[in-house]
């Protein structure tokens, strides 16, 4: 493509838009196989002659076809082009990179897959005979970009034909979006839905059904005057009007936008730019609920319409502007919950419940990951955030469950969930690998803590007035993950819990090291510890008074299970406290851990952090940490001592590691172990089983110990940048007690994931000292 020639005059986002759907190659979308094809026994299971048997299976009970098949999973976005965005019909194949847009946000939001499908049709019987015959290959069927009044036909007609679920995203998703956000409108200014009045501009496909939903939520049809480019749609209008816009046909004397528009309290405007002028809004009454929805400009902009109306809400359907409706809040969760129960369609109730979804999200405190994705700031349930934001990651967990359920009650579902909170880990996993790796923390630190009377671990935190930690901590304590300890000044900490207003943390317990009763005792403890390598009395005091000292020695007395710290500090300045107070235990060698999260594993890596060249006894003693740490999750450890050779046991590296897993081996005599080996070799079962046969490490290794720092470190770093693969970590192993440091680039989710796996490693600790006696 010649992009000077062809470009030429364009804006510069638009030349920019052309490369992208261009480069590396044509297109946004591809089909990626989810299974092992690289073998010729691959090949035969794939296809013949092992495809026979999950077709055979089918033949017999057609429901198998999901069992078998990704249709539970597979959603067609069918178009003919004739309404597409802002720009009108412009026909299937001009509307295709919509399409595969559209397919894009499916996956990206709810784990769909997708098949874009343009029709060359105009004509209604024809569309509807070309979806129709396709509904043994999809799960369900989204309608985009169809022209009113055809598209309400078209949704009607095969509804009803066809038992899978079919959704018109242009209706229902701009309505089940915007209904969450006048429900909550109305909740900001003391209406009621019964009394207030709407003025909806626009009388297409959205429009129709904005204003149907706004009627389930309670408003009143007759207080409801719809507009289009005629003007008000009112009893006995006989131009321009159709079935669809009867339903609406008011009784009342306005005429015009700016005659319905007096005494409203809602505008809806799903129209044209420019359609509200600043002069109409004067009329309307106190707090005007102010929705300018066209795109992609608005029928007036907020600037605008605050200038007139200072006390306005306002809302649009762009991305820059606050309040932004978004689809995306409610068609990738819709079709999750309706795929989930294998709905045969997608009814009223269904998209209720993802409006009260949306509505009660919005009003929960908002996590610091979601206002990071928007430049850090911050959001608040009010004027300026009516709606959750598109890329809060919770929005899946609140609307699948909620359509789901709704499926289920009103007997739509073929399939019944059974366990919710299962479900809700499902869902929870589609968003990478992390959430599952955390979620089961989570769920093993709660078993614990049933296990002992329901008693959470206490753990200190010498950072009581992170901003970072406080909101880390208000996930937390709603996870009910630890009982925190703050160390700080107590004014200064609740100063900054208030203003943050992360009420959670109200009555955490808030600790002034020199003023706490237990200041002396430390200081006698600490010098007692260190009088023999430099520590005097008065160092030991003014030691004691550094919280990160004094949270070390609370859990070195017993008086707090774990600590977490390094958010604002170096990790060196952080560790030290850790070594010198609680100490390693016997024959323990303080060391860094990483996870590295895959699809369906993981894989510790270490040391990462602190020993420079370790010997084949540290190499040993790390690995032996390491592994206890996969015992946590209840995995059996496989553990590789990394090499640049294959059981070669040259002099240098490779003897050191293969030295360093004999000793493992004398010591956890039944510890699968081997080295020295290259790292593919380490985690490549294939290349393991057909060159080394007679090592014990089968189906690959899940710890890898390094022989140096330098080559463990290059390497986390590395696949932490490039990898398609994250990295949790690095965690502090062979310390007496849990105690961890944060890389002080930490964000707040890597905050929780650090204290969730301090919870877990300071139960496991507390159980095998309980058990010691």
């Amino acid at each position: 493509m010649d992009t000077k020639t062809e470009t030429k005059g364009m804006s510069t986002l638009d030349q920019e838009a052309l490369v992208y759907h261009q480069q590396p190659k044509p297109g946004k979308i591809e089909v990626i196989s989810s299974k092992p094809c690289m073998t010729e026994k691959d090949l035969a299971l794939a296809y013949s002659p092992g495809v026979a048997a999950p077709c055979k299976e089918i033949a017999k009970d057609p429901a198998k076809v999901y069992d078998y098949t990704a249709k539970g999973n597979l959603v067609a976005v069918i178009s003919n082009g004739t309404a597409v965005l802002g720009l009108g019909d412009i026909g299937p194949a001009a509307g295709k990179p919509v399409m595969e847009g559209k397919g894009i946000l499916f996956k990206q939001f709810a784990g769909i897959d997708v098949f874009d499908i343009e029709v060359a049709t105009k004509n209604v019987d024809e569309f509807c005979n070309a979806v129709r015959v396709l509904e043994p290959t999809f799960g369900g069927i989204n309608l985009e970009d169809i022209k009113a009044p055809e598209c309400f036909e078209i949704e009607e007609r095969l509804k009803k034909e066809m038992k899978i679920p079919v959704f018109h995203d242009d209706q229902h998703g701009t309505a089940i979006v915007s209904g969450a956000a006048l429900l909550n409108a109305c909740a900001i200014t003391n209406r009621k839905m019964s009394d207030v009045r709407i003025v909806v501009n626009g009388a297409g496909a959205s429009a129709n059904s904005c204003a149907k939903i706004f009627i389930a939520l309670g408003a009143r049809r007759e207080n409801i005057i719809m507009c289009d480019s005629q003007g008000v749609i009112y009893k006995g209008r006989t131009n321009g009007m159709n079935k669809y816009k009867e339903y609406f046909a008011s009784e009342t004397e306005a005429r015009s936008l700016t005659e319905a528009l007096k005494g409203a309290d809602v505008f809806v405007g799903l129209s044209v730019a420019g359609a509200l002028t600043p002069e109409m809004l004067k009329d309307m009454s106190k707090d005007p609920i102010i929705f300018a929805m066209a795109n992609p400009e608005p029928e007036i902009t907020p600037d605008k319409a605050r200038a007139a109306r200072p006390d306005a809400i306002i809302a649009t359907g762009r991305s820059d502007y606050p309040n932004q409706v978004n689809n995306v809040l409610g068609f990738p969760s819709i079709f999750r919950g309706a795929l989930d129960t294998r709905s045969t369609q997608i009814n009223e109730e269904m998209k209720l419940a993802a409006v009260h979804a949306l509505a009660k999200l919005a009003r929960e405190d908002v996590p610091e990951k979601v206002s990071a994705t928007y430049g850090g700031k911050a959001f608040k349930f009010g004027r300026e955030y009516l709606i959750p934001k598109p890329f809060d990651t919770r929005v899946l967990m609140w609307v699948a469950p909620a359509v789901a359920k709704a499926a289920i009650d009103t007997g739509v579902a073929t399939r019944k969930i059974e366990d919710w909170d299962s479900y809700r880990d499902t869902l929870e996993a589609l968003q990478g690998p992390s959430k599952v790796f955390i979620r089961s923390a989570i769920n093993r630190v709660h078993q614990n803590a049933e296990a002992n009377g329901g008693e959470l671990p206490k753990i200190v935190f010498p950072e009581g007035t992170s901003t970072k930690i406080l909101k880390a901590l208000a996930t937390l304590v709603d996870e009910r993950i630890c009982q925190p300890i703050l160390l700080g000044y107590p004014d200064r900490v609740k100063e900054k819990i208030n203003a943050l207003e992360i009420h959670a943390l109200k009555d955490v317990p808030v600790i002034h090291p020199s003023n706490h009763p237990a200041y002396a005792k430390y200081v006698e403890r600490l010098y007692s510890l260190r009088q023999r390598k430099g520590v005097s009395l008065r160092e030991a005091e003014r030691l004691m008074a550094d919280p990160n000292y004094f949270a070390a020695m609370m859990v070195h007395m017993g008086e707090a299970d774990g600590m977490v710290t390094g958010s604002s500090i170096n990790y060196a300045d952080a560790v030290r406290p850790i070594l010198q107070t609680i100490g390693v235990y016997q024959n323990g060698v303080p060391a860094g851990l990483n996870f590295i999260l895959l699809e369906d594993k993981f894989l510790v890596l270490a040391d990462t952090t602190v020993n420079f060249n370790p010997t084949a006894e540290q190499c040993a003693a790390i690995a032996l940490q390491a592994a206890k740490i996969v015992e946590y999750f209840g995995i059996e450890p496989r553990i590789s001592m990394l090499s640049y050779s294959n059981f070669t046991g040259a002099p240098g590296t490779p003897a050191k590691m293969k030295k360093a897993a004999e000793i493992v081996k004398s010591l956890r005599p039944n510890m699968i172990v081997d080295g020295d080996m290259q790292a593919d070799t380490a985690v490549n079962a294939e290349i393991m089983e057909r060159l080394f046969p007679f090592s014990n490490l089968k189906g690959g290794a899940n710890v890898l110990v390094f022989p140096n720092l330098e080559s463990a470190n290059i390497t986390y770093k590395l696949i932490q940048q490039i990898g398609k693969v994250e990295v949790i970590g690095p965690f502090l192993m062979g310390v007496r007690r849990s105690a961890n440091v944060l890389q002080r680039t930490t964000t707040v989710d890597g905050i929780v994931n650090s204290v969730v796996f301090t919870a877990l490693e300071a139960q496991f600790i507390k159980d095998v000292l309980k058990h010691r006696g």
